[in-house]
């Protein structure tokens, strides 16, 4: 028998009695004359192995997807899969369609099957899930007609397993043909003979002996006998493996031997045998490693497990904390570079191994004083050994916790949002603060001011978008309900507020760069908003004048720059500033593109505008789920802002032709809600909006209340405020107000006076409150009355026109403009403009004619 094929399976080293080669019984392992040993793992190097690995790895991710119902994951992992089998076609081909192939479509049609039967199931699903669950379901019943046979053998096997279970254990004494029978269980793992002899060797030289039980010619292969116990057993084993308890066999099967001995692979080999351990080998060694990083062809996964080997030798033969740091240096870096292509994000195993990497180094750098890195050390005055105190090493901590930061928003922005693995990834930023609070004490006392002005930037980011809820509460007086949760909220330490305070005003200070100043100015101003705290954010706004020269940042910071605007505003708009809220909101949603221009997602009418390339820079600027403002609620307060604006001043405009608009999306939606031919209840939230603004038009102020103010806009907006019966409370007030002032400008010129205890009565509203908002109408020449101080009235003096002559007004001016523009066509046929109107002027109107008849002759003449 070829030795290629050598294993340690009893019955065989029993029947071969070959002078070449002496295998023992229970390893697997075959030694020459010379007594070199030679291992089955060469299998492992060959296009089978490669192929079915492939395989094998996509079908672990397509049943992982099926266990949490990702159906999208599911459909791009079969279409992989189907590319992936048609590359190893020539081999399957040759030697058959694998078992674990044929057992995952099964399973797979099964199970989308099942799915598709569920309805309330569907019903959960979010679209893309659901539009993948009916596109994968065709393909798969599409696919499978082509493997009807070898699906149906499968479930036959699957659904006698237990029969041929106890079948096997009962036949102590079996004949030759039946044990041949029974070993040829379709899609067995492990390998019969098949090939013992000197005759059969030629056929044993086939792959198919080692991985497939029948022989794909269709020819019987003779077998030699066997001892049935010994067969019966391995049946056994055989069987029990294909039905594990979930009903599942296991993939991965053709990675088994004869002799039951996995075959699991040797760890490198560092060095040779007997070479002395110190740090100049152990340098050289990692000199070489490095070496093939980036090139063609280098496994960087194999390039990892060399450096944690490498690193496992150094602090085994304790060569120092210098040559540790480099190697840690390596290695992180190295999981850096396991994805060439940019806009890919690392995976969980590599991630959780970087975090496990830095968190290492960061301990070693603690512990030890005497070590010194940097990039500015070059690579020939590095100190690495033990006697070479104290350490130098060149690298970067901060850059590679910067990388790392930048990995995690990668991670957050290519997970699904609505998933529980987002919720899981999530959990780790509290892993990802602690590793930046510590180098942001290391460089405190090592680094230089730049580098910690780069670490202070970086804790921002992560806590400036954050409502600090505990300091809220301390701020309203609150205290924990429990002694333990007091003493917790004692022990927490500084508030978020003191925090970001400390580390702006220090880059106030020290910051030579503009970009990393204005990002602290800006997360600063939003952290003030964030927590009502207007007056500082606006005048930290003002004071900085970023408004004047934003357009020439970069994108990521023009990104914060409107999410810091937008939180200005819903600030404004919960401490009443409603103009100023208008004012901060107008830009961003007067676009109508305000999803793209905070960050939140992409506009499918602009993709036409953008190429592939252009799409996926945008698309890494994105900001996480986890940080968007609920565009919603951003709306609605723009909405109801404009509301309070613009409906007073439309009713103190009615008539006026040459009005202005204050925000033209709210006249659109009110154009849109009027061409509605049948008008319902409101349903939306921008059918409440302009319901309000219809009722506060006439005054009516409980039905605009009422449309502002419910159960349905309560659960849509207002709850997500945190103080919200503030916020309820402040808009029942301006609502009230509001439509006070719509109330005296639409019907003024009906009353000839009105007592302002009447109005107190009609919009609920105290007698001061009334007598200040009429004081400030005629004081701003908006009401043409005056108050009379004894009675408590309002005078109307009647100098406002009528509807009637308010009509006759604008048709005044209306033919005025047209008689303009007839004169300025005729004077423009007669080579004159404005004759009409200059007609009086001293005769001018006959001094132009005159000079237009014999000026130019005049002129003419004198010129020859």
């Amino acid at each position: 028998m070829s030795r290629f094929f050598a294993t340690g399976s009893d019955s065989e080293s029993e029947e071969s009695s070959s002078a070449d080669e002496i295998t023992p019984k229970a390893t697997g392992t075959t030694f020459n004359k010379n007594k070199e040993a030679f291992t089955p793992n060469l299998i492992l190097c060959c296009p089978l192995r490669f192929r079915f690995e492939e395989l094998t790895n996509i079908i672990k991710t397509i049943r992982n997807a099926m266990k949490i119902r990702d159906m999208s994951k599911c459909l791009e992992e079969f279409e992989q899969l189907y590319r992936a089998f048609l590359k190893s076609k020539t081999i399957v081909d040759k030697e058959g369609v694998p078992q674990f192939y044929i057992r995952l479509l099964a399973d797979l049609e099964d199970y989308l099957n099942q799915l598709w039967e569920d309805k309330e199931g569907k019903k959960k699903m979010n679209k893309n899930n659901a539009k993948a669950l009916s596109t994968l379901r065709q393909k798969i019943r599409k696919y499978n007609k082509d493997f009807e046979t070898e699906i149906a053998s499968y479930k036959e096997v699957l659904n006698s397993s237990t029969n041929v279970i106890s079948l096997c254990r009962c036949q102590d004494e079996e004949s030759e043909s039946d044990d041949d029978e029974d070993s040829e269980d379709w899609g067995s793992d492990s390998v019969d003979s098949g090939g013992e002899s000197e005759d059969n060797e030629g056929a044993a030289a086939s792959l198919a002996v080692v991985f497939l039980k029948k022989a794909q010619d269709g020819d019987k292969q003779h077998e030699p006998k066997k001892d049935g116990r010994r067969k019966r057993h391995k049946k056994i084993e055989q069987v029990e493996e294909e039905v594990d308890e979930d009903g599942e066999a296991e993939e991965g099967g053709w990675e088994k031997v004869k002799g039951g001995v996995p075959l699991v692979k040797e760890k490198p080999k560092m060095f040779a045998k007997g070479t002395e351990i110190n740090s100049a080998v152990v340098i050289k060694k990692l000199t070489e490693i490095l070496q093939a990083r980036g090139k063609k062809g280098t496994d960087r996964a194999a390039q990892i497990e060399l450096l944690h080997a490498l690193s496992g030798i150094s602090n085994e033969n304790n060569l120092g904390q210098g040559i540790l740091v480099k190697i840690k240096f390596n290695i992180i870096a190295s999981l850096y570079d396991y994805n060439t292509n940019l806009a890919a994000f690392m995976k969980p195993e590599m991630w959780k191994k970087c975090l496990e990497c830095i968190d290492e180094l960061l301990d070693i750098l603690f512990e030890n004083n005497n070590i010194f890195i940097g990039e500015n050390i070059a690579e020939d005055s590095e100190n690495l050994a033990i006697s070479d105190q104290p350490f130098r090493v060149r690298g970067c901590i901060l850059t590679l916790v910067e990388r790392m930061d930048e990995e995690f928003t990668k991670i957050m922005q290519n997970t699904d949002p609505h998933s529980q693995e987002y919720v899981d990834n999530l959990k780790d930023e509290g892993r990802v603060c602690g590793i930046i609070d510590r180098l942001l004490q290391y460089l405190e006392s090592k680094g230089s001011t730049e580098e910690v002005c780069r670490i202070y930037l970086r804790r921002i980011m992560h806590t400036y978008y954050k409502f600090d809820y505990k300091a809220h509460r301390r701020s309203l007086g609150l205290q924990g309900e429990t002694k333990s949760e007091q003493d917790q909220e004692e022990s927490e330490g500084e508030d978020s507020a003191i925090i970001m305070d400390r580390l702006c005003k220090f880059i106030y200070a020290k910051d030579r760069t503009d970009r990393i100043r204005t990002c602290a100015i800006l997360c600063h101003i939003y952290h003030h908003a964030l927590h009502s705290r207007w007056y500082q954010a606006r005048d930290l706004m003002l004071m900085s004048h970023l408004q004047d020269n934003i357009q020439h940042a970069d994108p990521p910071v023009q990104i914060l720059y409107n999410r810091t605007m937008v939180q200005l505003g819903i600030c404004a708009f919960r401490q009443g500033m409603i103009k100023d809220a208008h004012n901060a909101l107008l830009d961003i949603q007067s676009s109508g593109r305000a999803k793209e221009l905070l960050g939140q997602g992409l506009l499918m009418r602009n993709m036409q505008e953008r190429n592939a390339e252009q799409e996926k820079i945008e698309k890494r600027r994105q900001v996480p789920f986890h940080m968007h403002i609920n565009l919603e609620l951003l709306e609605c307060v723009y909405l109801v802002s404009a509301m309070l604006l613009e409906i007073p001043y439309m009713a103190a405009h009615e008539f006026d032709a040459r009005r202005r608009m204050i925000s033209k999306q709210f006249h659109h939606q009110l154009r849109v809600g009027e061409r509605q031919p049948l008008l319902g209840p409101p349903e939306s939230m921008r059918e409440h909006v302009v319901a309000a603004s219809k009722a506060m038009k006439m005054g009516d102020w409980r039905t605009c209340h009422s449309f502002i103010i419910n159960e349905k806009m309560n659960s849509k907006v207002w709850d997500l405020f945190p103080e919200t019966q503030c916020v309820r409370e402040m808009l029942v007030r301006k609502i009230q107000e509001e439509s006070l002032r719509t109330y005296l400008f639409t019907y003024s010129s009906v009353y000839d006076s009105i007592s302002m205890e009447t109005l107190s009565e009609m919009f609920e509203l105290e007698l001061p409150t009334v007598h200040s908002i009429i004081s400030k109408m005629i004081i701003n020449e908006e009401l043409m009355a005056s108050l009379d101080q004894p009675t408590q009235t309002v005078v109307m003096h009647r100098t406002e026109p009528t509807s009637l002559q308010n009509m006759a007004l604008q048709l005044a001016e209306k033919l005025g403009g047209l008689v303009e523009n007839n004169e300025r066509v005729f004077d423009l046929k007669q080579g004159v403009y404005g004759g009409y109107f200059n007609r009086d002027q001293k005769g001018g109107y006959q001094q132009k004619q005159n000079y237009q008849r014999g000026g130019y002759r005049n002129q003419n003449q004198s010129s020859y």
